[in-house]
């Protein structure tokens, strides 16, 4: 049933002794197994959720009850169908029953507090209605602010505003045609400065920066070797490309290798030429995993099977590593190692869009055969501003030491402590900010995120398709922004909820060491 082991750490277990000598620090991340009777209850749950739905169904097509989603109709039975069956069937029947802690619309900026709009529904989550209140105030725990410059007062917004006096919002014409302003120029040269790479070339949109570029630099003859838990935009970007993709195991560097080495001997199927380009997909930190890659081993991979690198530092560029520069600065790494490195401007900066980073060769192809270069609409002016002005704080040069990396480095490190202490499953890496905290159970998901807001904290609940349908969870992310006092009444919140819920299932004590067994932890809280 469960797909994890209790703990890794450095040395990572089952490893050659060879690969402790790649880590200059401690590498520990935290994946508890899933206690036997949670799985087992977890399965039970989304077996009765079934039988009601197709109870329902049933219901349905006798016209017993109104079915309000998006159906075939009868005289289209014999096309190729619109709707997948299970996805329509999850929507349908369980997605719906805890619609209501999505898509909340909010009306503040995305800080460390913000104000959401109150909802009802008057047709079990079919269809919402406002109903004019807000709720002021909500701690954000949900929104990917890690360094706090997701405000609308301070250095980035100021400069941002003046940028949009000057130049205006829009810029209406791609890079290669009038849309090429010496502002993206600017931040382009300074996102090579700030990644120490060669050159650089910012696009508009992060999810196409993926989706849209590695198309232009994998074809057929080639082989993509991508992480089991990548983002969707690498996957997507993969199948778009015509490429061969091959999975390995998250993380797991025995599962590289040997598709590396089986890459090597075997060449393509049935010709068996070899490949004309090997490419691995990473990402620096998972975002619903909350782990960071393996690099220095991934990339000691990659130099002696000779296969190119593409890293993806979304969530990890600005949030990582002692000067912020992302996951190879938090390993100490040499970026010339990373064949191509990827980013967001999503996230640590407050903005928007994405960047490619390495060679100048790289920069100048794809300036011609990108299709975000050549067909998209360039970076709206304050977007840009905000991007260069966040990066320079960043880097100090604007004169100010402002401390966020170490604030958040702080947060992280305090509000995960809290976590285990308090006897949550939580997963990933002791360094990310982004902490996974395991729900398992279907009626636990909506349960959480409503108990959740009614103590004015705003939180991320996940479950499938974006984990495994056994595997749900809260997603938290802690800023710099984040007050000692913010952070508290969110712990004090998540562990009133977490007894009320029995959320509690870590078999881990304070120090570490086995506690009671799953049966006598969930009987302990028992009424």
């Amino acid at each position: 049933v469960p797909k994890f082991t209790s703990y890794s750490s450095f040395p990572p277990q089952n490893h050659h002794a060879s690969c402790t000598l790649l880590y200059k620090k401690p590498f520990v991340e935290s994946f508890e197994e899933t206690p036997l009777l949670v799985a087992v209850l977890t399965y039970i749950g989304y077996g009765i959720l079934t039988i009601f739905g197709y109870l329902r169904d049933f219901l349905r097509d006798w016209k017993f009850e109104k079915c309000h989603l998006a159906r075939e109709r009868e005289e289209q039975k014999d096309f190729v169908p619109l709707y997948q069956d299970f996805e329509n069937f999850y929507t349908r029947n369980l997605y719906m029953r805890i619609r209501d802690n999505w898509n909340r619309p909010i009306c503040s900026i995305p800080g460390a507090k913000m104000d959401l709009v109150e909802r009802v529904t008057p047709d079990y989550n079919w269809t919402f209605e406002h109903t004019g209140n807000v709720l002021k105030d909500v701690i954000n725990m949900g929104s990917y602010n890690y360094l706090g410059f997701a405000e609308n007062t301070g250095t980035c917004a100021d400069a941002a505003s003046e940028c949009t006096v000057k130049y205006g919002v829009g810029v209406s014409s791609t890079r290669q045609e009038i849309g090429n302003l010496d502002k993206h120029e600017e931040l382009e040269k300074l996102v090579a400065r700030f990644l120490g790479v060669e050159s650089s070339m910012a696009f508009g949109m992060g999810f196409a920066t993926n989706s849209m570029n590695i198309p232009a630099l994998t074809g057929k003859g080639c082989l993509i070797l991508s992480d089991e838990l990548n983002h969707a935009s690498l996957v997507l970007g993969a199948r778009l490309s015509g490429s061969t993709i091959r999975v390995f195991k998250h993380n797991n560097m025995q599962s590289l290798e040997k598709l590396l080495r089986d890459a090597i001997v075997h060449g393509q199927p049935r010709t068996h030429r070899p490949w004309k380009k090997i490419l691995v997909l990473v990402e620096g930190i998972y975002s619903m995993e909350g782990s960071i890659v393996r690099l220095p081993e991934v990339i000691a991979l990659k130099k002696k099977y000779k296969a190119y690198l593409y890293l993806d530092e979304a969530h990890s560029i600005g949030a990582l590593g002692p000067r912020g520069r992302g996951v190879v600065d938090y390993f100490g790494l040499d970026p010339s190692d990373v064949d191509i490195m990827m980013g967001t401007f999503t996230k640590s900066f407050g903005a928007a869009g994405g960047y490619i980073g390495g060679k100048k060769e790289l920069i100048d192809y794809l300036c011609l055969h990108s299709h975000s270069a050549v067909h998209a609409t360039s970076m709206s002016p304050p977007i840009t501003q905000q991007i260069i002005t966040s990066m320079k704080c960043i880097m100090g040069e604007d004169g100010t030491t402002l401390g966020e990396l170490c604030q958040l480095s702080e947060n992280t490190t305090y509000f995960r402590r809290r976590l285990h202490e308090m006897g949550f499953i939580i997963y990933g890496n002791n360094d990310s900010p982004v902490v996974p905290l395991m729900l398992y159970m279907p009626a636990k998901i909506g349960a959480f995120g409503r108990e959740m807001l009614k103590r004015n904290i705003g939180t991320v609940v996940v479950g499938f398709p974006a984990t495994p349908i056994i595997e749900s969870r809260a997603r938290f992310c802690v800023s710099a922004a984040h007050t000692r006092e913010m952070l508290d009444k969110a712990l004090n919140a998540i562990s009133e909820v977490g007894d009320l819920l029995q959320l509690k299932y870590s078999r881990k004590n304070r120090n570490g060491s086995e506690g009671t067994d799953c049966f006598s932890f969930l009987e302990s809280h028992q009424d």
